[in-house]
């Protein structure tokens, strides 16, 4: 499948409306943890997500209004990492293409293994096995891991296997293997890697190779992903739009999949 598919259905759907994406064909299903009080940050983040009421209520000319200021680290929640969070010459968020966040998706799901070992680290066997059922991963894709871990938001002690504040040193979550996220970057080409735990590198790591080895090939993550149980393997389309903050090493964003009705 083409990379540039997504947004060419998208363009012929404005330009030709007879030929309209029918969302009726399609299972939207939402891959974003809501923010709020209790949404979960790395231990060392200066602050948490502040939502400040600055209007409720009704007005002096007899309508209800209401307004917020919010207030939040980019790297928290359902969020992006873009290219240079760990690469000097890595793209920032506003300069990373949307053919890369707009784009079809493989769901690789390690979560039996992760349940086993909650340090759990995808492997080259595993990327090689899924390509065996399900074809070789195409260039410019998204590849989602799913190890299950989203089913313990929002508790941080269970999310991230420590929640001391100001100390990442006993964090426990699965993640990607160097060796299994250089076959998908170096070889595959793929566009992202999204997972539905806290970093693309599990819990232990103290020198987050993954997101070293990504960011100097250009590519970003989708973290705190949560939904992939939802997913089938292949032939769905993800669109991760992060808040296009000039200049950001990553922003939070609204992660949905379009997913064909006869897919599971």
């Amino acid at each position: 499948m083409s990379r540039i598919l997504p947004v060419a259905v998208l363009l012929l759907t404005v330009s030709n409306p007879a030929s309209s994406l029918e969302l009726s064909d399609y299972r939207i299903v939402d891959l974003t943890h809501p923010y709020n009080a209790e949404t979960i940050y790395w231990p060392t983040s200066p602050s948490k997500f502040e939502l400040t009421e600055l209007a409720y209520g009704e007005t002096p000319g007899g309508w209800f209004y209401s307004s917020y200021s919010l207030c939040t680290p980019e790297h928290g929640g359902t969020h992006f990492d873009a290219p240079i969070h760990f690469s000097a010459s890595g793209a920032p968020v506003h300069d990373v293409p949307l053919q890369d966040v707009i784009a079809p998706a493989v769901t690789i799901d390690v979560s039996a293994q992760a349940a086993v070992d909650p340090d759990y680290l995808l492997s080259l066997e595993d990327v090689l096995g899924f390509e065996a059922r399900h074809g070789e991963i195409e260039d410019g894709t998204i590849v989602l891991l799913r190890t299950g871990w989203s089913g313990r938001w929002p508790d941080t002690a269970a999310y991230m296997g420590d929640d001391t504040p100001g100390d990442a040193s006993g964090l426990s979550f699965p993640g990607y293997g160097v060796a299994a996220a250089r076959l998908l970057v170096e070889q595959r080409g793929v566009a992202v890697l999204g997972i539905d735990t806290a970093s693309i590198d599990h819990g232990p790591s103290k020198d987050f190779a993954v997101h070293v080895l990504a960011a100097e090939s250009n590519v970003g993550a989708l973290e705190n992903l949560a939904g992939l149980d939802q997913l089938p393997p292949t032939g769905f389309t993800v669109f991760a739009l992060p808040i296009k903050i000039e200049g950001g090493s990553g922003a939070p964003m609204r992660a949905v999949a379009l997913v064909p009705r006869e897919s599971r």
